[in-house]
């Protein structure tokens, strides 16, 4: 199979093959493709350790590349998960901060490499689209949540 023609590059400090089969087993649509191995020693590691990892996250092309210490992520670049309800809401979310993770506001989180994760109910994203009051009472009921608590932007949605 071909490399594609674009892919998201994330760095982790030497951790991007235990990421990429963490997020293999929560999400559909994701796997791992493929691990690259260094060919000979380099002033940082030694032949055999791992350089890159070729996988897939809900179905968005994505590198590892394990650079070392000197860059750490933060909320400028996060994954922004499509949710149908609250069970696929909980699920995602509890596997992201039940294991290591942060909890953040407005349906952020952060998984145990310091990746930022945005795990958005479908409803919320629709309320906001249709504009008007209903999206100003959707937007304001998630401006207190953590988690995205869908019955609560349903009633919003209502009024």
């Amino acid at each position: 199979m071909a490399t594609p023609k674009n892919m998201i590059c994330v760095w982790y400090d030497n951790d991007a093959e235990a990421a990429a089969k963490f997020y293999a087993e929560i999400f559909p649509d994701s796997s791992v493709k493929a691990v690259h191995r260094a060919p000979s020693d380099y002033p940082s590691g030694k032949a055999g350790d791992v350089l890159t990892v070729e996988f897939t996250v809900a179905g968005i092309p994505c590198l590892g590349l394990n650079g070392g210490p000197m860059f750490k992520h933060s909320e400028a670049f996060s994954f922004q998960i499509a949710t149908d309800d609250q069970q696929e809401t909980d699920r995602y979310w509890n596997a992201i901060v039940g294991n290591g993770g942060q909890e953040s506001a407005c349906g952020w989180c952060k998984d145990k490499w310091g990746i930022s994760w945005q795990i958005t109910p479908r409803v919320l994203t629709e309320a906001l689209a249709v504009g008007g009051a209903e999206a100003k009472r959707a937007f304001e009921a998630m401006m207190d949540m953590g988690k995205i608590d869908v019955a609560a932007i349903e009633a919003a949605r209502r009024g």
